[in-house]
């Protein structure tokens, strides 16, 4: 091991108070995201990968490379990449997915919707809005549509580009019901391999892209009939929450639902929605 990694890995190798100050602004500013002097431990752990792959000697001088020599800008996409949180799952909370198929679904065909628009607006690496499009696609077959598409953003580069190959460990798959495994995932061929991927015609009907939720505005097209974006406003302050949420709004259609996360809420937010179940919403 080199001196550089040895330092890189020592546990006394500490982001001093000035630098974390600079850090967590800069954080805040860019991605809304809250950073306490509760979170210094893993916001340390999470950048010192970059630590080694800007060769600097230590955290601080990474602090000073990003802040103090203009690399910031140079800097913004991996610096932001290591400090979002990427936790996701198939079919993860799956009382939102049998909303989805018992009551949003079948009330777009009852108003004769041809083609379905939706977003996943925190993607990760992608297992929400494969999901999503499973449930779409199911129901699409059973019921002889309507037709869907479905637009996944993340700010995390490196994530969507995850997200885009549709390959995952196996185990990963073990939620989505076993008709649907059969159905929308490939198996390899080379036994042995622990990993699947999701089959092309799924892939294709969803489109990722990245998108910064604190960007004054979202440039995601026509308004939206659904839109999914969970356990994310846990990461921002109130203010933040509310200009995020009434931008989501801004892109849904009339009489279009926006699903928030399960410990999340709105209330005391002056928002064109109304709830018409736990922390599912419907524009007015």
């Amino acid at each position: 091991m080199s001196a550089v990694a040895a330092r890189v890995a020592d546990p006394l190798d500490k982001i001093s108070p000035r630098n974390f100050n600079r850090l967590s602004a800069h954080i805040y500013d860019q991605a809304g995201i809250k950073m306490p002097a509760s979170k210094q431990t893993m916001l340390e752990g999470r950048l010192r990968r970059r630590v080694r792959a800007t060769g600097v000697a230590d955290l601080n001088s990474y602090c000073d490379l990003l802040f103090d020599h203009d690399r910031v800008g140079a800097e913004a996409l991996h610096l932001l990449n290591a400090v979002t949180t990427n936790k996701t799952d198939f079919f993860r909370e799956p009382r939102y997915f049998d909303y989805l198929r018992q009551s949003i679904l079948p009330a777009l065909k009852t108003q004769g919707h041809r083609r379905i628009r939706a977003w996943s607006a925190a993607c990760s690496t992608g297992a929400e809005p494969y999901t999503m499009a499973m449930v779409f696609d199911d129901f699409a077959e059973r019921q002889g549509g309507p037709d869907y598409g479905v637009l996944a953003t993340d700010l995390d580069t490196e994530v969507l580009e995850t997200a885009r190959r549709g390959v995952y460990p196996a185990d990963m798959l073990d939620p989505v019901p076993a008709a649907m495994r059969d159905r929308y995932v490939m198996r390899p061929l080379q036994r042995g391999r622990g990993d699947v991927r999701i089959v092309p015609a799924l892939r294709s009907a969803v489109g990722f892209a990245r998108l910064n939720l604190m960007d004054a505005r979202y440039p995601v097209g026509d308004p939206m009939d659904i839109i999914f974006c969970r356990n994310v406003l846990i990461y921002f302050d109130k203010p933040t929450q509310e200009k995020v949420v009434s931008r989501l709004c801004d892109q849904l259609r009339p009489g279009g639902w926006l699903l928030l996360g399960h410990s999340e809420s709105i209330a005391g937010m002056d928002l064109p929605v109304k709830q018409v179940s736990n922390t599912v919403f419907q524009r007015n």
